[in-house]
């Protein structure tokens, strides 16, 4: 069974990204990415993450949770086109914040979907 979150009215499955590989790949190369589904990356335990964008093709709501809370949401960010990963900006732009999970979702899900900061997550995910 795939892993899933509600998120607003929506019911979104989720692939999961835990090891650092699978963190660092996140949801690079991808052309594509439809409105109920996602990619969720595990941090257990909680510390401070900041996202890119680097080989990413496609826009991308992410959302930062920690507590079971949303605590910072990133809408409709670029794709990075540099070449150089040390060129494309760090989200969420304010600096690093501290969370145990963070969602990718298609750019513009939140706004459509009324997910804002301050909702709780509730992930179904396996064991």
């Amino acid at each position: 069974m795939m892993p899933t979150v509600k998120l607003g009215n929506e019911e979104v499955k989720l692939e999961v990204a835990e090891t650092d590989a699978e963190i660092q790949q996140g949801l690079m190369y991808r052309t594509a990415l439809p409105e109920t589904q996602g990619m969720v990356f595990l941090f257990n335990p909680p510390r401070p993450v900041a996202f890119w964008m680097y080989h990413c093709f496609i826009s991308l709501d992410m959302v930062f949770v920690k507590d079971g809370k949303i605590i910072k949401i990133s809408h409709d960010v670029p794709p990075c086109k540099s070449t150089d990963p040390n060129e494309c900006p760090r989200y969420p732009s304010e600096g690093e914040v501290e969370v145990s999970h963070v969602i990718e979702l298609a750019g513009g899900f939140c706004e459509r979907h009324g997910v804002k900061e301050g909702d709780s997550v509730t992930f179904n995910l396996p064991k």
